[in-house]
């Protein structure tokens, strides 16, 4: 019986954890089967993204420093949109006013949730990370793993090996987190890997509503092929790392390369 309610509490906080992508989807899902007069869809979802992120704040759901990192993210997601879109990688065919380059702004709110999400779950589940990796490592993965998103259109593309090295990197790194009382542990690689995959059955959702559209998805939709779980598998690495190091910016503390438990107010 504790069991049961231990994975329903658990269910309940990671609910509660995705604020932000449910809302992202259920104004996608809106927003395709009712049309706004005198507002492009696209400009309304970046109106419903900005308000939602406005009352978290004003409610207390997320804090100005938490803001700050999921602005970070909200910009380095609009950096690769526009990348990515100018290559064919995918597009908004849609028209909109607040479209730069053919991206619209509310694109950067899609990564910016990822961020939000990991956020919530740092506070929501207390969890602390173990054996973590040394800084320069960490970061240094993380420049590599973005700057391949880019190069990768032109030169070889080396998300194998970059995996590979985030098992090298983090195969001894554990999470611990709470549900109720009971503490829990989970190897840093498998939680990568479940999100990445809760990830992309939310990316298959957007692309559903129209979102955005990969080149195969023009005439009908199609499920997104599975290889990309291995490209939200390292961009949460990339969002997990990065906010960690921002605990330790936003604070001015010392963070200990093997357990890191600040949370971020």
């Amino acid at each position: 019986m504790d069991d049961v309610k231990e994975l329903l509490w658990f269910a309940w906080k990671e609910a509660l954890c995705c604020i932000f992508p449910v809302i992202i989807f259920l104004t996608l899902a809106l927003s395709k089967l009712i049309e706004i007069p005198y507002l492009p869809r696209y400009d309304f979802i970046l109106l419903i993204c900005m308000l939602v992120q406005l009352w978290m704040v004003w409610t207390g759901l997320e804090s100005l420093n938490e803001l700050k990192v999921i602005t970070l993210f909200h910009l380095l997601g609009l950096g690769l949109e526009l990348y990515k879109v100018s290559m064919g990688s995918w597009s908004y065919p849609e028209e909109g006013w607040t479209k730069i380059a053919g991206v619209p702004l509310y694109s950067g709110f899609m990564y910016a949730s990822v961020a939000s999400y990991v956020c919530q779950a740092w506070k929501r589940f207390d969890l602390q990370l173990i054996k973590w990796p040394q800084t320069y490592s960490a970061m240094f993965l993380v420049i590599f793993i973005y700057l391949n998103f880019f190069t990768h259109h032109f030169m070889y593309d080396v998300r194998w090996i970059l995996i590979a090295g985030v098992f090298l990197l983090f195969r001894k790194s554990k999470v611990l987190f709470t549900v109720t009382k009971k503490r829990y542990e989970m190897s840093a690689i498998v939680s990568f890997i479940l999100i990445a995959i809760f990830i992309w059955f939310a990316e298959n959702i957007s692309t559903f509503f129209g979102a955005w559209k990969y080149p195969n998805q023009n005439d009908v939709w199609r499920i997104v092929h599975w290889g990309k779980i291995s490209s939200w598998f390292l961009l949460v690495i990339i969002s997990i790392i990065i906010i960690a190091q921002l605990k330790k910016v936003l604070y001015g503390q010392k963070m200990e390369e093997h357990h890191v438990n600040q949370s971020i107010r």
